[in-house]
């Protein structure tokens, strides 16, 4: 059974819960309706009649300060109203990578959750991630290179203008072999990752 300090806080912190609900619901909506074709729309009708005003007011500085003004408080106020929606949006897609994360079995779990680590622990992450890649790509090349299989990335066979192991190289469909081959090798080294 509750105590009654604890029901006193919890019934306090419900109407700052149904705020910050309020709050977020509002932020989503109108941060969808900021970036939308009616919004921008009325926005440069909004410059357009200014700018019309402009020789009726005699190009006065309070007509400047209008449009400084409101400019400036719309501003303010959708740097806030953006910035919740964007950290509801990087919450919700950091929880779908840490669950995929936790689905591949040989998964790094030093990743779940990398995004709450200071800058220099993301950094030594990067460095180490980079180096299992570049291992991983190796030993697929030699693994390749014993079984007598042509090797991507082979630089020394590519150069030369000749297959590995004497074979011959196939012909090259113009323009897009050295593209092709780059994503073989991004994929091979990604798909060790996994």
């Amino acid at each position: 059974m509750r105590t009654f300090s604890a029901r006193r806080a919890e019934r306090q912190r419900r109407p700052l819960a149904r705020l910050a609900t309020a709050f977020d619901h509002f932020a989503a909506a109108f941060t969808a309706w900021a970036g939308s074709s009616i919004a921008f729309g009325l926005a440069v009708a909004v410059v357009v009649v200014w700018a019309l005003t402009g020789p009726i007011a005699g190009y006065s500085e309070n007509w400047q300060l209008v449009i400084n003004t409101g400019t400036t408080i719309v501003t303010f106020l959708m740097v806030f109203l953006i910035q919740q929606s964007q950290n509801k949006n990087d919450r919700a897609l950091h929880l779908k990578i840490d669950d995929l994360l936790i689905a591949l079995k040989d998964a790094d779990e030093n990743l779940v959750d990398a995004e709450r680590l200071d800058e220099d622990r993301l950094v030594a992450l990067a460095t180490a991630l980079t180096a299992h890649a570049k291992r991983i790509a190796r030993d697929k090349r030699r693994r390749l290179a014993d079984e007598g299989k042509r090797v991507p990335g082979d630089a020394s066979a590519e150069q030369a203008g000749r297959a590995p192991r004497g074979k011959a190289r196939p012909p090259r469909a113009s323009g897009t072999g050295g593209r092709l081959r780059a994503k073989r090798r991004v994929g091979a080294g990604l798909k060790g990752m996994r």
